[in-house]
């Protein structure tokens, strides 16, 4: 292991330290073999530090692909990271309600697994499209059924960071809106804002 090959190479360095405070005649040789020695040590070192694997953000494991002992291939997945201190919920707003919504609203969050318990939120961001159109089958009216649907926009509700801990990938929430709270651009207004500034 790369523990071993480090007190390899040490033990090594300390073996060629005393050779060259032994032998005066030869003093270059050792002083050469030493420093050898240290260059191994710290390529021992650096082998040793290249065995941990740091994850790029903090959270908690979600999924682990791979077992203690099994080799890995660079760029393969090892496990996947929920990452904690940026939660958010994604709510599917009927498009008619989406003229009362503004970026920065409060939102009142409910999870079924923390009844009593609500969090508070703020809208972050509305989609630029309605669900159906992110579908993995987008729905086709091929066969001329005209019959109007509303359709339902995922609206990105960012969970401040109090409560943010609490919440896990896939539970089910409820939000209310306080629509009284003050907030920024509206649906349209965030949907042509950046366009706008684009063609600018």
């Amino acid at each position: 292991t790369a523990q071993a090959s480090v007190a390899e190479a040490e033990a090594a360095l300390v073996a060629e330290q005393r050779t060259a405070g032994v032998l005066g005649s030869t003093r270059s040789q050792s002083l050469a073999a030493v420093d050898v020695a240290r260059a191994r040590v710290e390529q021992a070192r650096i082998a040793l530090d290249r065995t941990v694997i740091r994850a790029p953000v903090g959270g908690v494991v979600g999924a682990r692909g791979v077992r203690v002992g099994q080799y890995v291939r660079p760029g393969g997945q090892i496990l996947s990271i929920v990452p904690l201190g940026d939660a958010y919920v994604v709510a599917n707003f009927k498009e008619t309600q989406l003229d009362r919504l503004r970026l920065g609203q409060t939102v009142e969050i409910s999870a079924d697994a923390f009844p009593g318990e609500p969090l508070v939120g703020h809208i972050d961001s509305f989609a630029p499209a309605t669900g159906s159109e992110f579908a993995l089958i987008p729905v086709e009216n091929a066969t001329g059924n005209f019959t109007r649907i509303t359709q339902r926009v995922p609206v990105r509700i960012r969970v401040d960071q109090a409560g943010a801990a609490a919440l896990r990938p896939g539970l089910s929430v409820e939000v209310k809106v306080d629509l009284k709270s003050r907030g920024g651009l509206n649906f349209a207004e965030a949907a042509t804002g950046p366009v706008m500034a684009a063609v600018r």
